[in-house]
């Protein structure tokens, strides 16, 4: 990154909450040196954050990083010397007294500052623990720290090299034996080359560690350092607030792509594009039901009531996440699934055997297509197969609705309801005086019934006046379009409110039927502000593909 990107990203997070970032490693060139400065200086540093400027254990480099960090109120030098015997042996050749000599002469002039010294034994995990101590008390005693300004001792796992738990050994054991330990706090520094940082990050937390650093999204050397979203947001699932704000995890995403040019995977935990998706029709329905389960507790408890909620360890909309991107839909996926992407686009729940019959039909598309079935292509499938959608096909283009002195309608569907007003499309207005209740309840009348209809309908363009009469809607509509010379059995007819969260009056309604004709079957579905246009539009849509 540049300058300009590291200012930026460094603005990232302070705004997320991080009271301690590391911004450069100013001895290694003059790029970092100038960033260092360019913070100071230009007074982006708030004044409840440290920065951390980074240097091995070279007097001259160290003078280097005090120059750089110069005139900032709140400074955390750290200092890293490897003390595994590889490195000792190898790379340094250096015996275990001459690496204890290199660290515990600190430079006169951090001396002279009230900064806090940060000291990294690196290759922590794999140093004997009888060393890292010996180290560590001579680079303590040499910097006399105090309990308000404590030394940082940054167990380091450079290279992840043994299980976690055997990591949580060695920091509790440094734990218990460093002496002073009101006067340190002791850090963790995991890498992850064997894919167990968080792991042994955590369980390192537990076995009495003060402090982590790590990088978003496991960026660093090799396979990266801990990732601190998944650490922050694994404490945040166990209800502890870890303090960081990332109640917009989109904009986390786009923020470190865009200036690191490396793209956080589809799977990453909580951050991923796939975190909150299925694709299983198991887990889709499950999921599907969860929702169901928790808008009834809303009802009774509001929205802060417990999350519960199967294959979804937090809600979603907690990151900025939006619940209708959970349910992503492929041959894999089940009618529950479709279900619930029905719901979102029509508002509508459909009867349980025409979820199965349009489950066929997405998964047959699915497979043939060999592609994710998107949100767009549920409108377009269910349109076509169960609506008046196509021009040059069936259309309604008025209708007129009389009835006697009153009117009781009987779907046979639980949801049915009848409608006490109806508006025709060519603007005449009639009215049915059958009662019905929001909820589906049906209030039936002992009266004496006759409904009679008349409309006009276009097949191919042509126009034809159609008109039929009953006891009811549903023996209306259906005696009408019989006119046509359609022969017919009604096997479902019900209807519903659409669940609109807007205006009570912008809701519409949604009719379903279920019709066969010798050995074929068809449903046809009609959704309007006016009940019976419903109706009237979902049984026009299965007649005519009953053709």
């Amino acid at each position: 990154m540049d300058g300009d990107a590291k200012l930026r990203f460094f603005q990232h997070l302070v705004r997320f909450g991080y009271k301690e970032i590391e911004v450069s490693y100013p001895s290694a060139s003059q790029t970092e040196f100038d960033f260092t400065r360019r913070l100071i200086t230009t007074g982006a540093i708030p004044d409840d954050v440290w920065i951390q400027v980074m240097a091995p254990c070279r007097e001259e480099l160290i003078r280097t990083t005090i120059e750089a960090a110069r005139g900032a109120k709140q400074v955390i030098v750290h200092i890293h010397l490897s003390t595994s015997e590889v490195f000792r042996e190898v790379v340094f050749n250096m015996t275990e007294q001459e690496t204890i000599d290199l660290a515990d002469s600190p430079d006169p002039q951090m001396r002279q500052t009230a900064w806090t010294l940060e000291f990294t034994p690196e290759n922590f995990q794999d140093t004997s623990l009888e060393f890292a101590l010996e180290i560590c008390e001579a680079v303590k005693a040499a910097w006399e720290p105090m309990e308000e300004n404590k030394i940082i001792f940054n167990m380091a796992a450079t290279v992840e090299a043994a299980m976690p738990n055997v990591f949580a050994d060695q920091i509790e054991y440094f734990c218990d034996h460093i002496s002073e330990r009101e006067k340190v706090s002791v850090s963790l520094h995991n890498h992850n080359d064997r894919g167990c940082a968080v792991a042994a990050t955590e369980m390192g937390q537990l076995a009495g560690a003060d402090r982590v650093e790590g990088c978003l999204f496991s960026n660093g050397e090799r396979t990266g350092n801990v990732d601190l979203v998944t650490l922050a947001l694994n404490l945040f699932t166990q209800g502890v607030d870890p303090g960081i704000d990332f109640g917009n995890i989109n904009e986390v995403v786009e923020m470190v792509e865009e200036l690191t040019k490396i793209p956080v995977h589809f799977r990453a935990p909580y951050a991923g594009k796939y975190t909150f998706c299925t694709f299983t029709g198991t887990h889709q329905d499950a999921i599907r039901k969860g929702y169901k389960a928790r808008a009834r507790l809303e009802q009774k408890m509001g929205p802060s009531a417990k999350w519960r909620m199967p294959y979804l360890p937090m809600d979603p909309a907690d990151l900025g996440r939006k619940h209708e991107a959970i349910i992503r839909l492929n041959s894999q996926s089940g009618k529950g699934g479709i279900g619930w992407l029905v719901n979102e686009v029509f508002e509508i729940d459909m009867p349980k055997d025409l979820e199965i019959a349009f489950t066929r039909v997405v998964k047959g598309y699915s497979e043939e297509k060999g592609i994710e079935i998107t949100r767009e292509i549920i409108e377009d499938l269910f349109r076509s197969h169960y609506m008046l959608s196509k021009p040059e096909g069936v259309q309604l283009v008025s209708c007129t609705l009389r009835t006697g002195k009153v009117c009781s309608a009987k779907p046979n569907g639980v949801n049915g309801h009848a409608a006490n007003g109806v508006t025709s499309v060519n603007g005449i207005k009639d009215h049915v005086n059958g009662d019905n209740e929001p909820n589906g309840k049906i209030l039936e009348h002992d009266h004496t019934k006759t409904v009679h209809l008349k409309a006009v309908i276009a097949i191919q363009g042509v126009r034809q006046e159609i008109s039929g009469s009953g006891e009811d809607i549903l023996t209306c509509l259906v005696d009408a379009v019989r006119e046509l010379g359609f022969f017919f059995d009604v096997a479902d007819y019900r209807t519903e409110w659409q669940h609109h969260e807007g205006a009570e009056d912008t809701r519409r309604s949604a009719g379903f039927v279920k019709l066969t004709s010798r050995d074929k079957i068809a449903w046809g579905v009609g959704i309007h502000a006016d009940s019976i246009l419903a109706s009237l539009h979902a049984i026009l849509s299965a007649t005519a593909k009953l053709e």
